[in-house]
């Protein structure tokens, strides 16, 4: 089987390659079928984002391997992976991604803990005495 595109999306710690086949559109993540490994039906729903919005939903295997972060993450690092390999595969597939938001790598993390402080922003709790 040909390989047609290897692209790597991110979202906070999460980090997800892809890989495009041709094939009848099964997507497995970590060896998984993709309902299986993320469970929620609005994070399966957010990976196939961008396959509907191009109708190309049964046209790829997708083979994904991701680690890091939490489960939303990793869905969002998929959804951002697998439209960079659509735009790799077809160029002309580059407008109505970027329209509605999926080639854009969001960048917001975590803020780093300070001292004197309980969490990023968060203080402990005054007392009087």
């Amino acid at each position: 089987m040909e390989e047609l595109a290897l692209v790597t999306g991110k979202r906070k710690e999460s980090s997800a390659s892809v890989r495009f086949y041709p094939g009848n559109g099964q997507i497995t993540v970590n060896r998984k079928p993709v309902k299986d490994y993320l469970k929620v039906d609005r994070l399966v729903y957010e990976v196939r984002k961008p396959l509907e919005r191009v109708n190309e939903l049964n046209k790829y295997d997708i083979i994904v391997v991701v680690k890091g972060g939490g489960i939303s993450g990793q869905a969002e690092a998929i959804r951002h992976a697998v439209a960079k390999g659509l735009v790799q595969i077809n160029p002309e597939f580059k407008k109505p991604l970027k329209d509605a938001g999926y080639l854009t790598r969001d960048a917001r993390v975590k803020e780093r803990k300070k001292y004197g402080l309980r969490k990023a922003r968060r203080a402990f709790q005054h007392s009087k005495r």
